[in-house]
């Protein structure tokens, strides 16, 4: 099979998400290192390829930022990794199909939170810092006038700008998921994520790298940094769990779920199934 269907993802997604809140802590926190690490580097070649790009090139520098940037993710869904967005998706839709906990949810979103954040600011110091990727030249002055336009945004359109990015991101994180190859999993990553990134909308943990990464330089403060991580955060949260997990729950979930579990109907693999072959034709026929 090449594709998982729709109904397949969901079902596949919301026991992924049960399996990352049962991770110990050292692997969460591990992993969200090593994730939040991955998004900086990819973010931190976006700055190194398009920082001395010539104005006239305008929009075509970005979109060629934009076409680099998503490695980072790639690195993070087959390498392995814990990365908040994509977290911000699939263990809600374990919450929401009951296989988890609202506490063992939130418990998970914050313990990568911290991992992300520590390997955002490992690439943006040493490597952009002390190393000096970042830290003078265009490649300076292309990362401080970046991190001003998120920290420029108010705290509504910083919220709504977390709102679309993570609506990609999780949607490029659920296409991985229902791809079987290697070659098939980065197409779906790369194209969602270069959308969002050409876009402009704001990634909190892309955030987490590019806005300490002014700081170190001596531009802006911790305390702006906050303000904007806030809104991105919820902004990120909302865009995942609702217009990606929530969403598909209500499609293919809400209705399968009882009848998986009643004892009084039809069999249960029956019923999933009947399901599973109605997804499949609709399916095929969106395709």
């Amino acid at each position: 099979m090449a594709a998982k269907t729709p109904l397949e993802v969901a079902q596949y997604t919301a026991q992924t998400g049960m399996k990352k809140a049962q991770n110990p802590v050292s692997s969460v926190l591990i992993l969200g290192f090593l994730a939040g690490a991955f998004i900086a580097l990819g973010f931190l070649l976006d700055i190194r390829v398009i920082a001395s790009a010539p104005a006239e090139w305008g929009s075509i520098a970005t979109f060629i930022g934009a076409a680099v940037f998503p490695v980072g993710l790639i690195l993070v869904l087959i390498g392995g990794g814990e990365l908040l967005t994509g977290n911000m998706m699939a263990v809600p839709l374990a919450a929401i199909t009951r296989k988890i906990t609202p506490a063992s949810m939130l418990k998970n979103l914050l313990l990568v939170t911290l991992g992300n954040l520590l390997g955002a600011l490992f690439v943006a110091f040493f490597f952009g810092h002390v190393l000096g990727l970042t830290a003078d030249g265009v490649y300076l002055t292309k990362v401080v006038d970046m991190a001003g336009h998120k920290l420029h945004d108010s705290f509504f359109q910083a919220f709504i700008s977390g709102i679309g990015c993570n609506w990609l991101v999780a949607l490029a994180v659920w296409l991985s998921y229902a791809a079987d190859t290697m070659s098939g999993k980065i197409l779906g990553i790369w194209f969602p994520t270069m959308a969002f990134v050409a876009i402009g909308f704001q990634h909190v943990v892309a955030n987490m790298f590019l806005i300490p990464a002014a700081i170190f330089e001596g531009h802006y403060t911790w305390g702006q940094y906050v303000m904007n991580f806030i809104p991105v955060w919820l902004g990120n949260l909302t865009g995942g769990a609702l217009f990606v997990a929530a969403a598909y729950w209500m499609v293919y979930l809400r209705k399968t779920e009882p009848v998986v579990k009643s004892e009084t109907t039809a069999p249960a693999s029956a019923a999933v199934s009947s399901v599973e072959a109605d997804a499949r034709g609709m399916w095929s026929k969106q395709a």
